[in-house]
Order: C-alpha cells, then sequence, then structure tokens
C-alpha cells in the first residue's frame, strides 16, 4: 500500500471517527451531573430523612444517555469486550476478515433494524409526549428514547470506519491500530 494511499484511508476514518469522539466526550460529561444528584439524594435522605422524588429519574436517565452515547466512541476505541485472548494470538489479516465478515453480517443488520424500531420508538413517544407513569414526577422520557436512534446511527458511521480498518488489516496484514489500542 502506497503511503499517499494509507494517509487517505488514515483520513476517511479519522473523519467517520470524528460524530462518535465528539459525542462520546460530551456525554462523558453527564457523569458530573449525574454524580451530583446521586449525592443529593444520599444527603437529603440520609442526611435530612427527607428524600427527593425526582433522583432516582435523574441518575438513571442520565446514565442512560451516558451509556447509550458512548458506545459508538467505545467501539471506535476498540474497547467493546471479546474474547481478547483467542482474537490476538492471530494474524493482523485474519483479526481484520474475522471483524470484516462480523460486521458485516451481524453489526450492521442489528445497527439497521436497531435503529429502525427505535426511530419508531422514539417518534410515538414525542407525539404522544409520553411520560413515565411509574415516577412521582411523571418526567418526559421521549428525549431518553431519542438518545436510542441517535446512538443507532453513530453506531453504524462508527461501523463503517471499523469496517475500513479492518479492510487495511486484510489488505496489509498490519494492525490499523498500535498495540496501546490508539491509531498507529
Amino acid at each position: 500500500m502506497t503511503p499517499e494511499r494509507e494517509h487517505r484511508i488514515r483520513r476517511i476514518t479519522h473523519w467517520l471517527d470524528m460524530p462518535a469522539t465528539i459525542v462520546g466526550k460530551v456525554a462523558a460529561w453527564l457523569i458530573l451531573p449525574m454524580i451530583m444528584a446521586l449525592i443529593w439524594e444520599v444527603v437529603a435522605r440520609f442526611g435530612f430523612n427527607r428524600p427527593t422524588a425526582w433522583a432516582y429519574d435523574v441518575t438513571y436517565m442520565l446514565y442512560g444517555a451516558m451509556f447509550m452515547l458512548g458506545a459508538a466512541w467505545t467501539l471506535g476505541r476498540d474497547s467493546h469486550v471479546r474474547a481478547d485472548f483467542l482474537f490476538n494470538v492471530l494474524s493482523p489479516r485474519w483479526q481484520g476478515t474475522i471483524d470484516a465478515l462480523f460486521i458485516i453480517c451481524l453489526f450492521f443488520p442489528a445497527m439497521y433494524f436497531f435503529t429502525l424500531a427505535t426511530w419508531e420508538y422514539a417518534a410515538k413517544s414525542w407525539m404522544r409526549g409520553e411520560r413515565i407513569p411509574t415516577s412521582p414526577m411523571m418526567p418526559i422520557i421521549y428525549p431518553l428514547k431519542t438518545v436510542m436512534p441517535i446512538t443507532g446511527i453513530l453506531l453504524m458511521i462508527q461501523g463503517v470506519s471499523e469496517l475500513i480498518k479492518s479492510l487495511y488489516n486484510i489488505a496489509t496484514n498490519r494492525r490499523f491500530r498500535d498495540d496501546e489500542g490508539g491509531l498507529a
């Protein structure tokens, strides 16, 4: 592979990785209001015997959004769980082949159907002005449900980048990323 072609591939994957990186880093900051809500609840409940009606809802919504919005970034950093003890003994070409097959045959179809289903799920929630009936505060839930199709779209974009990286591994028999999980 020529240096120019490799540079072009790295530039393309960089641009494909960018949405997940930006959204993932912004979503990571949701940990701060989540922790503050938890601290508030603990102090109110155990310090003043006055539990809040809102802290549980806020913390699980923030955690859900943080978890979902960080999924594509985690995929781009090659940080999802897998059987590395088996995978890492293979050559980069075989690693790329396995990754490419799984991305094409399992990942893309699953993300397509996930995004399609959650798009409709979120749209219905918006149309109904849906609230959580099991909560005393009955907070709105449609913003959290909207995070799901956004996550699907981000994962599909990141999947394209991961497929290109796998094809690079196949073509060069070298890992696209260095040993620390960053880009080589």
